[in-house]
């Protein structure tokens, strides 16, 4: 019995265990959108960091005038070299505050310091903090508001509606969310009975006490994945928290180039696997056992290429509903392979720019810790 037929009975059992995981990381469960609904705003403060936003910052902040003519944002400039600050006072929202953010001290990432300005800013009970690249639909805020207070969740996040658009985008984003779930599987991240917690920064609502509770943002001041690592501040402080997909919370940025996703994703991963070279070895093991050896398998004979055609099906089957969730073409379930080997290029990518680069460089700043 070779290596090859180990590897492609392990892969195949990897599959099955994970589909019939009681959790379902690949569903599409827990979601929210925006409606109708009664309530006001006045207690929420939208806070946005940005840095070279001049592209997305109106649209971003026209959609908040949607939500309520007076409703209070705080915009950190930070450090932006191009028309960000100009392009943000040509929407002529009322109520908005621009802050013109301090020099970056050091053991701070960019977009952290720039919410720890604001924050000091800050005087409702709630807090929503938003992206300077993504636009809200209608009564989004009021829904959110109301669907925390009657859960009781002090932190709630909605997955933003990456841009699909592009060839790379279709290939790829939808992707990062499914990927992104299995790491961070929604039911569990929120169960009060687990320890797994997870955010996503592009829509963050929470109470300001629970953020000032917990020594603001200087209490993550140098995590590169910010909003996972805010989570799980706040649900080891003993209160709850909720993630889930959403069509309501729109990315607007541009992903043309495979490049530019590749960044999106090296800026992360390597941090994601706590810069250890052993985990480095192991998750891009197990990703060529999942991905690259199906591909391999069905070009095999007999029992091989019949444990690679099983495998592909799960891989479909687990896919599908993401692609339902996006509208996408289900035609891309089959393309979950390729992508998989991509996102383990981009992962043992990201470990190079550790060992052999300055570091992930993210809005012209490179970060290495």
């Amino acid at each position: 019995m070779d290596f090859f037929f180990l590897a492609t009975a392990l892969g195949l059992l990897i599959w099955i265990i994970v589909i019939l995981l009681p959790y379902r990381p690949y569903g599409v469960k827990e979601s929210l959108d925006a409606e109708t609904v009664k309530g006001c705003i006045s207690d929420v403060t939208v806070l946005i960091p940005a840095r070279n936003e001049e592209l997305t910052i109106k649209k971003t902040l026209s959609s908040l005038k949607n939500q309520s003519k007076t409703i209070k944002v705080i915009l950190v400039d930070d450090e932006s070299t191009d028309n960000t600050v100009k392009n943000a006072k040509k929407v002529g929202l009322d109520s908005l505050l621009i802050l013109p953010g301090s020099k970056l001290p050091a053991g701070w990432s960019g977009k952290l310091w720039a919410l720890e300005q604001g924050r000091k800013h800050v005087e409702t009970r709630f807090l929503v903090l938003l992206d300077a690249d993504i636009v809200l639909k209608p009564n989004l805020i009021k829904k959110i508001l109301l669907e925390a207070k009657k859960k009781n969740i002090n932190l709630l996040s909605l997955m933003a509606h990456p841009r699909m658009v592009s060839f790379w985008e279709k290939l790829l984003m939808p992707a990062y969310i499914f990927f992104f779930k299995f790491l961070y599987p929604f039911s569990l991240s929120n169960s009060t009975n687990s320890k797994i917690a997870a955010a996503a920064g592009g829509c963050i609502l929470l109470e300001t006490k629970i953020l000032n509770e917990i020594g603001g943002f200087g209490s993550i001041k140098n995590a590169l994945i910010d909003d996972c690592t805010l989570a799980k501040k706040v649900k080891q402080n003993g209160y709850k928290t909720w993630i889930g997909l959403t069509n309501s919370v729109i990315s607007i940025r541009e992903y043309n180039k495979l490049s530019e996703i590749s960044q999106l994703i090296t800026r992360t991963a390597y941090t994601q696997l706590r810069h250890s070279p052993i985990l480095l070895f192991i998750c891009s093991l197990v990703m060529g056992i999942l991905f690259l050896v199906p591909l391999v398998a069905i070009s095999q004979k007999e029992s091989l290429m019949l444990m690679g055609l099983i495998m592909i099906f799960i891989q479909v089957i687990c896919y599908l509903p993401t692609l339902k969730y996006y509208s996408m073409n289900p035609i891309y379930a089959l393309s979950l392979s390729f992508v998989g080997i991509l996102y383990m290029l981009f992962t043992l990518h990201s470990g190079f720019n550790y060992y052999f680069k300055k570091g992930a460089l993210w809005k012209k700043r490179y970060y290495k810790y």
